[in-house]
């Protein structure tokens, strides 16, 4: 029987060790984005660059998955998220060097090159929790994760708008490298144990494409874990471009406000759903064997209540920030289910090559969706509200299509 959160918590140092070193890098990651947002349309004023942000950050991401996982079930998951941090002190301080718009790009990829080591961290982090977690506590300890994620999002990005408003965006830069650091720091101490396969063993390069294929293979000869790892990007579709394009430009669009300040407000309204649902997900949600049922409907929940939002953007604002909270609960409800059910399902020694083929189809269907947001507000007039709506209808569609298809079922009765 799964413990409550706080015996959970107060009975598992190794996991508040590693809860705190992700909170705290995530929180200082958040500061940096919204000083990114403002930086881009300050001196460049572009809507297609916030999409290509986006998209070449969850490229990056996707993109290196393969690699991480062969990393997190080869090499020291603890190791692999502490250089992560190392690395990521100096790339945060280099974003102060930029002054004008001929430094978009540098940004941008700096930018993605921070996005390619957080997957090296993540990766690591979602393979290693169940090592130091029990099978039964591994709902609570990603409820906890999920929760403590948003709250990271909501705090990071509303005092990063706050920061950004009062002291510029050099001070969230700096803010954001001494988060690194305090992050490493916090992870030295922990010990991880993990098996590694024997198969992992021999020269890195030349047992690469075999070991990330034993990854690929586990996935699709199980036919239940397949459909899974395309739970997070049935989302991502529609809502990478509603959350990173198109609520980002509404927030820059509130009357009265300053835009860091509206970019603060929706994204802290994002982070408030993300983890009020994996909170309700785990309170409402026993049946376990229902959980693959739920995914999809979950996903098209989200998209309702994004359309919602189009229908009645400029309607009263406190609605357009609740219907925010709604969809995105619905969103980390889908979030934690599939992570729970992949780490219960994978073994410890494929794991992290499992959990990189579900990042690389979420960077990847993320990128698209927001690279299509992008163009289609900078070349083709996409009003924001044609835009919501739009892309809302195609994650409703996306929900709709996850729910219907079946492969384990098909499986089953061959």
């Amino acid at each position: 029987m799964s413990k409550g959160y706080i015996e959970f918590f107060s009975s598992n140092p190794k996991y508040r060790r590693l809860w705190a070193a992700s909170v705290i890098s995530l929180l200082g990651e958040w500061f940096n984005t919204i000083a990114l947002f403002l930086l881009i349309l300050q001196y460049s004023g572009s809507q297609f660059l916030l999409g290509i942000l986006f998209a070449v950050r969850m490229f990056l991401f996707g993109i290196s998955q393969p690699i991480n996982g062969l990393l997190a079930d080869r090499l020291n998951r603890k190791s692999l998220m502490f250089w992560s941090n190392v690395l990521q002190i100096g790339l945060a301080l280099s974003f102060l060097l930029v002054d004008g718009e001929e430094d978009m790009w540098w940004l941008i990829s700096i930018s993605g090159l921070m996005m390619l080591l957080h997957g090296v961290y993540v990766t690591a982090e979602r393979a290693a929790v169940p090592n130091i977690v029990e099978e039964e506590d591994l709902i609570t300890a990603n409820a906890i994760g999920s929760a403590s994620w948003s709250t990271a999002l909501c705090m990071g990005a509303m005092l990063g708008g706050i920061v950004v408003s009062e002291w510029g965006t050099d001070a969230a830069f700096i803010i954001d490298s001494l988060t690194f650091l305090l992050s490493a720091i916090i992870l030295i101490p922990l010990t991880i144990e993990q098996k590694v396969d024997e198969s992992m063993k021999g020269p890195l390069f030349g047992t690469a494409i075999k070991n990330i294929k034993i990854g690929w293979n586990r996935i699709y000869n199980d036919k239940r874990l397949l459909r899974i790892v395309f739970a997070k990007s049935s989302w991502n579709l529609g809502g990478a471009g509603l959350a990173g394009v198109f609520l980002v430009l509404a927030g820059a669009d509130i009357t009265g406000y300053g835009a860091a300040f509206g970019f603060g407000l929706f994204f802290f309204a994002r982070g408030i759903g993300t983890g009020i649902g994996p909170l309700i997900a785990r309170s409402v949600f026993k049946d376990k064997n229902k959980w693959p049922s739920l995914i999809g409907i979950l996903v098209s929940v989200s998209g309702i209540f994004y359309l919602f939002v189009g229908l009645t953007l400029d309607y009263y604002l406190p609605l357009t920030v609740l219907l925010i909270i709604i969809s995105h609960s619905a969103s980390g409800g889908n979030w934690v289910l599939s992570t729970v059910l992949t780490q219960s399902w994978v073994e410890d020694e494929v794991r992290g090559r499992v959990f990189s083929m579900d990042m690389l189809i979420l960077g990847t269907s993320a990128a698209l969706s927001t690279t299509t947001a992008g163009y289609l507000v900078e070349y083709h007039n996409l009003s924001l509200q044609t835009g919501f709506i739009s892309f809302s209808i195609v994650m409703i569609l996306c929900g709709i299509i996850f729910t219907l298809w079946r492969p384990d079922n098909h499986s089953q009765m061959s």
